[in-house]
């Protein structure tokens, strides 16, 4: 939580400020924020997948602020521009989900979003309330609200459309949709990652279009997933708020030493003061990476799941990757006594998603059996009534035992 000794103002400044590359428009929000005035503050979200990732929770986070400065969040569940599919940093038509996929990604996202912000006092709102009963006369009439040459003045439109690679119809709709959204919800700010800046950008022009005032437009710092690109659900380079405490710790251990100060300044409260010195400390060589790391991961993992698991779950990492010892905890997995191929076995026990990525795994000396590397993707594996554990990569343990 935010220092009560701060003034209004500096918390009002940290907010436009912290994690934030476009303000739009700056002086007017920051006149906004200081008065009484109660702003509506709106933020969309596709269920695009069913866990929330830290890349989303900067966003998430954002909006907490708001709302503890007293104004009302309004957060949009995309329900339906889920199925439009939003272009925005996309090189190719992004594919469209189903209703029925739609559905089962938002099964749990209350849950998830609690863990961020208050939903007792927030707004949730669902765009299939509106959008879905738009006639075609007036998609067409929205549709009157932009031209094609503003469309292809998108940089990723334009760098497809000079490529000569498709840009379908529908993916122009996305961006209407979503500025329809600050019609429906009359919104007074939208908060959104840079990659969106141009449709909340529209939102203005779509207001503006239909009458409304504009609204003011936040727009964020991308969060880097584990291989240095955007975190990303179809890239699979994400850390989710649901992750185990032991695998959470892991991954955010892994995440490139460069980008350190940017997940404390994006996914945590730490001050910016320490976190500059941090930055400052790694550079001059006075703090090892590692030990930084160790400190950003206990942060994040007590944000989810609280400090005693953070303690538990850097012990744990301190014990299996930097004294070799195995998990105090691993997953038992009993299956049919007899001969397998290892490939086979992890993908039997979950520990690889198909057999071309075992193969893979396998071949990259990613797999022990009992501490020992297996190298052979062929090789076939005795199950019986004695255990043995089997790893993957360098955070995955199950314990294996044919069933008597």
């Amino acid at each position: 939580m935010r220092s009560s000794k701060k003034s209004k103002t500096d918390i009002v400044e940290e907010v436009l400020t912290r994690g934030v590359t476009e303000v739009v428009d700056r002086e007017h929000l920051k006149k906004l924020l200081l008065s009484n005035k109660k702003l509506r503050v709106k933020l969309g979200i596709d269920p695009t997948g069913p866990r929330i990732h830290l890349g989303r929770t900067v966003l998430l986070r954002k909006l907490r602020a708001f709302q503890e400065l007293g104004h009302k969040v309004v957060l949009i569940v995309g329900d339906f521009t889920a199925l439009i599919g939003d272009p925005s940093d996309k090189l190719s038509k992004r594919p469209r989900l189903t209703p029925a996929q739609v559905a089962d990604n938002m099964r749990n996202y209350k849950k998830q979003l609690s863990k961020i912000i208050d939903l007792s006092s927030t707004e949730l709102r669902y765009n299939s309330a509106w959008l879905k009963k738009l006639s075609f006369a007036q998609v067409t009439e929205l549709a009157e609200s932009f031209s094609v040459q503003q469309m292809l003045a998108r940089r990723n439109f334009k760098d497809r459309y000079d490529k000569g690679v498709d840009i379908s119809l529908r993916e122009f709709l996305y961006p209407l949709m979503q500025g329809y959204d600050s019609v429906a919800i009359k919104a007074d700010v939208e908060i959104g990652g840079f990659d969106q800046l141009f449709n909340l950008m529209a939102g203005r022009t779509i207001q503006k279009y239909y009458g409304e005032k504009e609204q003011d437009i936040l727009a964020c710092e991308m969060l880097e997933g584990t291989d240095g690109r955007k975190m990303s659900t179809s890239w699979g380079n994400v850390i989710n708020i649901t992750d185990e405490p032991n695998d959470m710790f892991g991954k955010l251990m892994s995440v490139r030493d460069e980008l350190i100060g940017k997940y404390l300044l994006l996914t945590t409260d730490v001050a910016l003061e320490k976190i500059k010195n941090i930055e400052k400390d790694i550079k001059s060589g006075k703090l090892n990476p590692r030990d930084a790391k160790l400190f950003l991961s206990r942060e994040v993992v007590s944000i989810y799941h609280g400090e005693k698991a953070a303690e538990k779950a850097e012990a744990n990492f301190i014990s299996v990757f930097q004294k070799g010892n195995l998990p105090e905890e691993i997953k038992e997995i009993k299956t049919n006594s007899g001969k397998i191929e290892i490939t086979e076995l992890l993908v039997k026990t979950g520990l690889a998603a198909s057999k071309g990525s075992a193969f893979r795994l396998v071949e990259q000396g990613g797999v022990r059996i009992d501490g020992e590397k297996i190298d052979d993707p062929k090789k076939l594996i005795n199950i019986n009534s004695n255990s043995f554990v089997l790893q993957s990569g360098k955070r995955n343990f199950v314990k294996v035992s044919g069933k008597k």
